[in-house]
């Protein structure tokens, strides 16, 4: 069951994402894993990802899921900018 925090990082993802869908088509799905990676710190990827991981973020729209899964596959290399010094 998720909890309140849980839904919350789903509502943020998918407001991510629907922002990047009113815009050009190409690479939305990579300005979503862009600004989360840029934007959400280490425990907020961690949970996601983990959320990911079950049913937990079936919630997530098709633009959030894809742009998180790039993140996902891509950022482990890319420090957050949280993480950055």
């Amino acid at each position: 069951m998720s909890s309140s925090t849980d839904l919350k990082l789903i509502r943020m993802a998918n407001q991510i994402a629907t922002f990047f869908e009113s815009q050009p088509e190409g690479d939305r799905a990579e300005r979503v894993a862009a600004h989360l990676r840029s934007y959400w710190e280490p425990r907020m990827r961690d949970r996601l990802f983990a959320m990911m991981e079950t049913d937990e973020a079936d919630a997530l729209t098709p633009l959030a899921r894809r742009g998180a899964q790039l993140w996902r596959d891509e950022g482990r290399a890319v420090p957050a900018r949280s993480e950055a010094q």
